[in-house]
């Protein structure tokens, strides 16, 4: 699994940086989205999947890298 962010997109809300701190993170610049670990472990895959679903412009995505490589 691979996580993708649009920093396009982001409103820099931070619901995915308050539901998982150790994954993401905000720009210093302009508060939107910084990915801290693109292929997250398999333990921190709900967390992600919350994240996710609580960003508000939806500029996440949590891609099956098994289904895309082929």
């Amino acid at each position: 699994m691979r996580i993708e962010a649009d920093p396009e997109v982001c409103i820099g809300s931070g619901m995915c940086a308050l539901t998982a701190p150790d994954l993401f993170d905000q720009s210093d610049d302009d508060g939107t989205v910084v990915v801290l670990r693109p292929a997250p472990p398999a333990e921190r895959l709900a967390a992600v999947r919350g994240a996710v679903g609580r960003c508000p412009s939806r500029a996440l995505k949590l891609v099956d890298t098994a289904t895309t490589a082929r």
